[in-house]
């Protein structure tokens, strides 16, 4: 059976409707940044995740062409993410402004995926599509501490889940850390393509400190 990691990992992608503080590990991603409203059909958001896909996808059907990477294992891809930010705000993202949006689309890469199986992928998704896949990096990020909660819903509900995901953190002893290297990170368990808006579901995580004793 493939190794799934929302399965092998629940803490990090299955959590439960109500608020948690988890450490995260340092993780290694395919990745690719960009501004502008995720809803823009032929913005760059929508262009990311196709490039995140034909690369991860290339790393998982590696095993069965001519290069091989040490240590590989059957496993499912996992699922979309993003970091989210807007220049100057500190306690998340105002919905009401996707236009002012940017980000970094991710795909989580398993941990035997070196820079160089990942500069192979990109060159031979390139290759056999015949598409730039430049824009695509290898992107490595350490995480810690972080107050998060499985958001069920529209996209444009998340706000009322990020509110409780901080009073949570604020009783527990926390406080908010979003800075210019910790940001407001979601986990697309759904496909909003085939999924009823209502039963859609997100990971949302925040980044957390300990509150400073006064």
């Amino acid at each position: 059976m493939a190794f799934d990691f929302k399965k092998e990992y629940k803490e990090f992608y299955m959590p439960k409707n109500q608020p948690s503080i988890v450490e995260v590990p340092k993780m290694n991603y395919i990745a690719v940044r960009g501004q502008g409203n995720p809803n823009d059909e032929t913005g760059e958001y929508k262009q990311s995740i196709a490039l995140l896909y034909g690369i991860a996808f290339t790393i998982k059907m590696s095993y069965k062409g001519t290069y091989k990477i040490a240590g590989f294992f059957e496993y499912v891809v996992p699922p979309l993410e993003g970091f989210w930010w807007q220049d100057g705000r500190k306690d998340g993202i105002d919905y009401n402004k996707k236009d002012e949006m940017n980000f970094i689309s991710v795909i989580r890469l398993p941990d035997f995926v070196t820079k160089k199986d990942f500069d192979w992928a990109v060159e031979e998704a390139a290759r056999k599509k015949n598409q730039d896949f430049s824009k695509a990096v290898f992107f490595t990020y350490d995480e810690g501490m972080c107050v998060q909660c499985m958001h069920i819903g529209s996209y444009d509900e998340e706000p009322e889940t990020v509110a409780f995901m901080h009073k949570y953190a604020k009783e527990n002893g926390y406080e908010l850390d979003i800075t210019d290297t910790r940001l407001h990170h979601e986990i697309y368990l759904s496909d909003p393509r085939k999924c009823d808006v209502r039963k859609l579901k997100t990971v949302i995580r925040h980044p957390v400190k300990k509150q400073s004793s006064t």
